[in-house]
């Protein structure tokens, strides 16, 4: 079962369960299923009501035939861009696509994986994405690679290796001293939600948090990330707590 760590500067490492080939494979079965019964509807009831996109010259049986069978052309880029990284097959799989820093893959990122996926189904009926898959150490297809996403599972709850929770050197110095502000039951409620926006891949939730600590503190989130920010506010509250005699 491969995994996808990412190490903060912090070294806070969260790590995710890569959705395997065969999860992948079984969730683009799906899709393909939905699609072909799709195509069969469409063209039933265009037959039912005798239109037929060549009835029509050039151009205009282009336009036509392009927007009768559009869902299935932008099924993917659709429904994963709306979806948080998710088609049908995908969430009933349980499998998802994120950036590989661990946060919701953009538009931008869902638009290159779709351009590869046309691509990579062109090239050898897409033998050559399962290879690419197999021997990618991410289990990440072309498209995954260009984009910087991959596709984990959510069967399995990914794990955080959280820096707070281990023993920490005593030459570490403590960056937000200010920390002991909060009581047990604050640090409590703020590690339950950061936990909970890793465990949804909510960053909004993420991002209230780190408003409200900042708030509170009177500080400004000096990081890149605001997992980083909370994770290293969580170290430093176990550290300093952990001085007092």
């Amino acid at each position: 079962m491969n995994e996808l760590s990412i190490n903060t500067s912090q070294n806070v490492s969260i790590e995710f369960v890569m959705a395997s080939l065969g999860e992948r494979m079984a969730a683009s079965l799906i899709d393909l299923i939905i699609k072909l019964i799709y195509v069969f509807s469409i063209t039933y009831i265009l037959e039912f009501f005798r239109f037929s996109p060549f009835a029509f010259d050039g151009m205009e049986q282009m336009v036509i035939s392009f927007v009768v069978y559009a869902p299935v052309i932008f099924y993917s880029l659709v429904l994963e861009s709306l979806f948080n990284g998710q088609t049908i097959g995908k969430a009933i799989l349980k499998i998802k696509v994120i950036k590989i820093d661990g946060y919701q893959a953009s538009f931008g990122d869902f638009l290159m994986r779709w351009i590869l996926r046309i691509v990579e189904l062109l090239l050898f009926l897409g033998l050559i994405a399962i290879l690419v898959i197999i021997f990618n150490d991410k289990n990440q297809r072309l498209g995954d690679i260009v984009a910087g996403t991959a596709v984990i599972s959510l069967r399995n709850r990914y794990r955080i290796s959280h820096t707070f929770l281990q023993e920490t050197h005593r030459s570490y110095e403590p960056v937000f001293t200010n920390v002991l502000r909060f009581s047990d039951n604050d640090i409590r409620i703020i590690r339950e939600t950061y936990n909970k926006s890793l465990e949804s891949n909510d960053r909004g939730l993420m991002v209230q948090l780190v408003q409200k600590v900042e708030t509170i503190l009177k500080i400004t989130n000096p990081y890149n990330t605001p997992t980083e920010f909370i994770a290293v506010l969580l170290k430093d509250y176990n550290y300093l707590t952990s001085r007092i005699e």
